[in-house]
């Protein structure tokens, strides 16, 4: 059954989120915060792989992965392709302020939702390829996902 359910709607059932729009937001923010921890080649190759149609976001999946501000997507593609070094708590911190979540949710059941939607849709190459990127905090909570 989870397998044939959209993306969005698995991570409202796995986390405390109440509708698509707070599920979309989280995702997009926690993706962003993805895109900054791996290699360009990293996010090109997990944008491929996300490639089912989103139809609560009326969009595909894989587009929820990509940058919707041109300008940051534009100057991203021409920086150079290192990775940021982010920490467990500037992780959750940014989740936190660029998630807009209510304040009800538990930020780190949301992240752990997201996290485990978007593995059933990766190749457990891309699976690890990713963990390669985490700190040892937010890596547990991938692997736990």
């Amino acid at each position: 059954m989870a397998e044939n359910q959209p993306f969005l709607e698995k991570v409202m059932n796995r986390s405390n989120l109440e509708t698509t729009n707070e599920a979309q937001v989280a995702t997009n923010a926690l993706f962003r915060i993805m895109r900054d921890m791996v290699t360009r080649d990293t996010s090109d190759k997990v944008a491929e792989e996300l490639r089912q149609e989103e139809p609560l976001a009326d969009m595909e999946l894989k587009d929820l992965w990509k940058d919707t501000n041109p300008m940051v997507s534009f100057f991203s593609r021409m920086s150079p392709a290192r990775p940021l070094n982010i920490k467990p708590g500037t992780f959750m911190l940014r989740f936190k302020q660029e998630g807009a979540l209510p304040e009800s949710a538990n930020r780190e059941q949301v992240v752990k939702a997201v996290f485990s939607a978007t593995k059933e849709e990766l190749s457990q190459e891309r699976i690890a390829e990713i963990s390669g990127f985490l700190p040892d905090q937010i890596c547990q909570m991938w692997e736990q996902s």
